[in-house]
């Protein structure tokens, strides 16, 4: 930055490269967007960052984001409340949500077993997961988890827990993406699509 730095605006620079995928240079130009605002604009923005902070919690229910006590799929009476999908974060349960597919409710862990990372069952929404389960409206738990290492790990950890529950539990299929050829696919993605592959 040149030697006529301006605080204030080196602070918000700073800030935006905080951001995940925000280099320097997009951050500055974000940081002159938000000078070049008109004062209401820049307020309401300010304001959007603060009210999120403040009202958006955790659903009681699914572990989702919500600004009420349940979340939307978790107070609705439209959806298959004996399906729980099982993702690792919020923004998954919204892409399932996008495929306009998927009739049930949502667990969300909030991240995927990872030693490495320091990360082991007790720092995910797991517990919260089995008291759900003991109410005997569910039938079947959809684990949605991401296919690596620990998306794997975490699948397979929460399907040893249900198991003496008697719940059935499924895997989602994962393979080949449409448009995709072969030759550009690694072998554990060719298995996968393999062991999900359906009759014609």
């Amino acid at each position: 930055m040149p030697s006529y730095n301006v605080v204030p605006l080196q602070r918000l620079i700073e800030n935006f490269e905080k951001l995940p995928g925000i280099g320097a240079k997009t951050a500055q130009r974000l940081a002159y967007f938000v000078l070049n605002m008109p004062k209401t604009e820049a307020d309401d923005f300010a304001k959007a960052i603060t009210d999120a902070q403040e009202k958006i919690h955790y659903c009681s229910v699914c572990c989702n984001l919500t600004d009420k006590e349940k979340c939307p799929v978790c107070s609705s009476a439209t959806r298959d409340h004996s399906s729980i999908c099982v993702v690792e974060t919020p923004r998954d349960a919204m892409a399932m949500e996008s495929t306009n597919e998927y009739k049930g409710t949502y667990h969300v862990l909030h991240g995927a077993i990872s030693p490495l990372n320091g990360i082991g069952p007790d720092q995910l929404k797991i517990k919260e997961l089995l008291v759900r389960l003991n109410n005997n409206e569910v039938n079947e738990v959809i684990m949605a988890t991401n296919p690596t290492v620990e998306g794997e790990a975490t699948a397979m950890y929460i399907s040893r827990l249900l198991k003496p529950l008697g719940i059935k539990v499924t895997r989602l299929a994962y393979g080949i993406p449409v448009g995709g050829d072969l030759e550009y696919a690694d072998g554990v993605t060719l298995a996968r699509a393999l062991e999900g592959r359906t009759s014609l």
